[in-house]
């Protein structure tokens, strides 16, 4: 993609252009200038400006006043939320992988045209002008946050309060897009419900989805739109249901994130970290509230939430990393989880689980715990609300950038005032979310006629063991977890297992059948080489710990009058 940056009315000296290290709704370091390439500088009539790389993102630009042009190429052939996609089917640019700025002239509007194929149409956030290919942003903040899609996409609206539109570039048919659409309004009023009303849009609120064999599995929320992009055939229903099921987690940032927002994050910065200790809440309730918001509005079933839940609470319970980091630490963690590039091993699964999940189990076990104390007067719902008119709704900005950001605290505090216990507030935020304990979910979810248990009872497990085969040896490719058989044993990545039991490893399956062979408590013999050295270590077999949630219904026994009453008001519509 050619790109070309005016920035007019510079003083006299040196101005810092810079390409973006960061984006909006990300929290790891990316640097997009490695995908910048042929950067010519002028004064805007043609004469070279003199410019210095004091590092790989940044150009300071001696200027003699004036006007500062900057014209370069980049390159873009990943299609999800955070990078680029430019083919000859569309371009769909992310802003900060995509144009340079101006320390310094960070408040100043800008107006960007777009020069496209004359069958492109245009679908983003940034405000319309008299020109259909430029758009405007009042400041650098609105502009990053605004992603574009430019292509022949099918556009879409439905009413609900206002205008919502969807662009969609798939490969499906009209009777698709349909569903699909259809599926996004119920999603729209079932999370209009938790709030009682939706944000003041500044512009029509635009999903823009890419649905095509080649797109990433990605969501991304800004301000008055998401980027959806998924592999998925929007003809089955399952790939269908999948996309409409990030839809949910996206849209509800559009409250939670966008507007209910941490101050840790306030102003984004787009060229160093952004580190937040409260993306167990801003992450985590949002990945509650998507599979909730599905289940209300009638889009999967009690059988696909009580799925979603056991792979959450299964994680959570049974993560080592526990031990060493809560909630809030974990989220601190996230320049080097989210989408980071890793160039060397790493032992996180021993000490990070992530904030979406953990966040996730932390709003599931308030919700039930809210709905319990109070029968069903106080709920999750009423926290979220609180939080929309203390920091959301109620709170003047201007565009892009929240006046008044939320602290730890502030959190607290607000639990404590919707549940008219401040003991209760600080021993949960205490223990569950700036401590390491987990809630003692089996009898909150019993209410509701769900039942938390092992999955396979008696069943022999050594714990997961990531085995590649691909050299012909039988290679651990990843770090064993912490309070499994595999790690008591002493095995680790990189070894060759070579026999189990006495029976040799040429497959994951053979592996299991050795194991299954064997009793909880059994101690079993395993051969290995470690770089070079072949080693006799000893292993005992375990009883299969990993947890599954399913509706009572499932078990053989019928629900209860109470129970239906219960799961009905925390799974029922709200409108």
């Amino acid at each position: 993609m050619h790109v070309e940056v005016s920035f007019a009315d510079v003083p006299p000296g040196t101005l810092e252009v810079m390409m973006s290290r960061t984006s909006p709704g990300r929290y790891a370091i990316h640097e997009f200038a490695r995908n910048v390439y042929d950067v010519q500088i002028d004064d805007g009539t043609g004469a070279r400006l003199g410019a210095e790389r004091p590092n790989p993102s940044q150009w300071n630009v001696t200027s003699r006043g004036g006007t500062v042009r900057v014209r370069y190429k980049v390159f873009g052939d990943q299609l999800n939320g955070t990078h680029l996609a430019v083919d000859t089917t569309h371009a769909h640019l992310n802003i900060p992988a995509a144009l340079m700025w101006a320390r310094g002239l960070e408040s100043r509007p800008a107006r960007i045209t777009f020069d496209t194929p004359p069958a492109w149409k245009i679908a983003t956030q940034l405000h319309p002008t008299a020109d259909p290919h430029t758009f405007s942003a009042g400041n650098l903040q609105y502009l990053a946050d605004s992603p574009v899609e430019l292509s022949a996409f099918t556009l879409r609206t439905f009413i609900v309060d206002r205008e919502f539109r969807v662009a969609l570039h798939h490969d499906g048919s009209d009777a698709d897009a349909g569903r699909f659409v259809a599926g996004l309004e119920r999603i729209v009023r079932e999370a209009r419900a938790v709030f009682g009303e939706l944000p003041p849009y500044e512009v029509p609120y635009t999903f823009i989805a890419d649905y095509l064999p080649w797109a990433s599995s990605d969501g991304m929320e800004h301000r008055n739109s998401t980027i959806l992009t998924e592999p998925a055939r929007l003809r089955m229903p399952d790939e269908q249901e999948g996309a409409l099921s990030t839809a949910a987690h996206e849209f509800f940032h559009s409250w939670n994130v966008e507007r209910i927002r941490p101050k840790s994050l306030e102003p984004f910065r787009l060229d160093v970290p952004n580190p937040a200790a409260e993306l167990w809440f801003a992450e985590g309730f949002t990945s509650y509230y998507g599979p909730l918001i599905m289940q209300r509005s009638g889009l999967s079933g009690v059988d696909e939430f009580a799925g979603g839940m056991s792979r959450m609470l299964d994680l959570v319970l049974r993560s080592p990393a526990r031990k060493y980091r809560s909630a809030a630490d974990v989220s601190r963690m996230a320049q080097f989880v989210d989408a980071a590039i890793w160039p060397e091993p790493s032992n996180l699964d021993n000490h990070f689980v992530s904030y979406y999940d953990w966040g996730a189990a932390i709003g599931l076990g308030l919700d039930l715990s809210l709905r319990s104390r109070t029968e069903h007067k106080i709920t999750l719902d009423d926290y979220m609300r609180r939080l929309w008119q203390d920091f959301g709704r109620a709170t003047p900005s201007a565009e892009g950038i929240i006046a008044r950001a939320y602290t730890m605290q502030d959190l607290r505090d607000a639990l404590a005032a919707v549940s008219g216990d401040r003991r209760f507030a600080d021993d949960f935020f205490n223990r569950f979310v700036e401590g390491r304990e987990v809630i003692d979910y089996a009898p909150l979810l019993g209410r509701a006629g769900m039942v938390l248990r092992t999955r396979s009872p008696g069943r022999s497990w050594i714990g997961d063991l990531a085995l590649d085969f691909s050299d012909g040896a039988a290679r651990i490719s990843a770090a064993t977890l912490e309070d499994t058989p595999v790690y008591a044993a002493g095995l680790d990545r990189g070894d060759e297992l070579l026999s189990f039991d006495g029976v040799a490893v040429t497959g994951q399956s053979r592996l299991e059948e050795a194991v299954q062979r064997r009793r909880p408590g059994d101690m079993v013999r395993l051969s290995i080489r470690r770089r070079g050295i072949a080693q006799e270590l000893m292993l005992m077999i375990a009883e299969d710990p990993r947890l599954q949630l399913v509706p009572v219904e499932r078990t053989g026994r019928q629900l209860t009058p109470a129970e239906r009453d219960f799961r009905q008001r925390w799974l029922g519509s709200r409108q």
